[in-house]
């Protein structure tokens, strides 16, 4: 009875979350005018690509692509290296000030300045409207660094950086030498996490960014989806097609293409999620 509570118990919760999933992808594949009327539910209905043709024709929306594709790989690159470089020395005992340090970390994760002393620093920098306001404020993740440090912490031991330092090795020559190969599977979940944030944000865009050539790809998403607008460059279709269907045409396929890179990635670091996430919970 309990295994069949359980199973049930998961099977609605997997149809809750693929239900929707699969009426985004049928209603992204259907025609139009199944789409506005209500009539696609797990299945194309009138099977049709026109919302990828019009959606990969405009230039907005390959442009935002790109940029999301930027945002992400070099935000990622960036991230990962500070957060390894600022949880590295925390992991070691023999660093001084070691726990007051953690402890000022620690507290940026639990309280902020808010959104206009934020606001107000990048504009001080003079990062508005350029691509370092969507990489910089949220360059290292206080998460990702306790994750790191704990792994560099608990799975590097201490005998092992003392029989390096008897053969002539250096604090940075052990990190990269000895360290980050040993650490693929924590580098391989921080980049994961990092790399959905940047994917997924939007709204440091709504907020830094005002030229529409840097928008990403999900600042285009939420501007069909809830400002109902259809990008630039599409005349023709709207001629073709009325404004509302071709929007809620496109509201589905953009979600299948701003969804489909993450799925790409994921399955290449599944396998070292779990071993990652659980850094540090089994000793011995």
């Amino acid at each position: 009875m309990f295994l069949f509570c359980t199973y049930l118990l998961l099977c609605t919760f997997l149809a809750v979350v693929l239900l929707p999933l699969l009426n985004i992808v049928a209603s992204s594949f259907s025609d139009p005018i199944a789409v506005s009327s209500g009539r696609v539910l797990f299945w194309p209905f009138d099977f049709s690509l026109r919302g990828y043709e019009v959606a990969l024709s405009s230039p907005q929306i390959v442009t935002g692509f790109l940029n999301s594709l930027f945002y992400t790989l070099v935000g990622t690159l960036i991230s990962v290296s500070l957060t390894i470089a600022l949880a590295y020395p925390l992991s070691r005992k023999s660093l001084f000030g070691r726990g007051p340090v953690m402890a000022v970390v620690i507290f940026t994760m639990l309280f902020s300045g808010g959104l206009i002393p934020t606001y107000l620093v990048v504009q001080e920098l003079g990062m508005i409207n350029t691509r370092l306001a969507l990489i910089i404020p949220q360059a290292i993740g206080v998460w990702q660094v306790v994750i790191a440090s704990t792994y560099f912490r608990t799975m590097i031991p201490d005998e092992l950086y003392e029989a390096a330092q008897l053969d002539g090795c250096g604090d940075l020559r052990f990190l990269w030498k000895v360290a980050l190969p040993l650490a693929k599977p924590m580098i391989a979940v921080v980049a994961l996490m990092y790399a959905i944030t940047q994917w997924n944000s939007y709204f440091d865009a709504l907020l830094y960014l005002k030229d529409a050539d840097l928008y990403p790809i999900q600042l285009v998403l939420r501007n069909i989806l809830i400002l109902n607008t259809t990008p630039g460059g599409m005349t023709d279709a709207s001629q073709m097609l009325e404004r509302q269907q071709l929007a809620d045409l496109l509201k589905y396929s953009l979600i299948v293409i701003a969804s489909v890179p993450v799925l790409l990635i994921y399955p290449f670091v599944a396998r070292y999620f779990t071993k990652g996430i659980m850094i540090g919970a089994i000793k011995g």
